[in-house]
């Protein structure tokens, strides 16, 4: 909240950032029963969210992959 001038306030409200304007974009795969559990057993063990762990092991497996000749 911004004050102007004598007992006047404002409320300033910003726009909204859209959806994929933040770096990110919004995707749906399947993904094998035991591979979630997995998946929820490093999230609970490491406190952070099934996506920011996939985001995690993506960046990695990304990072660290060679293509076969």
């Amino acid at each position: 909240m911004k004050n102007e001038g004598k007992g006047n306030k404002k409320l300033i409200i910003h726009k909204k950032t859209l959806k994929g304007d933040d770096g990110y974009k919004v995707f749906s795969i399947r993904i094998k029963d035991e591979t979630v559990a997995k998946l929820d057993t490093i999230s609970s063990k490491t406190n952070r969210s099934r996506n920011e762990l996939i985001n995690i092991l993506l960046d990695f497996a990304i990072d660290n992959c060679q293509i076969a000749e």
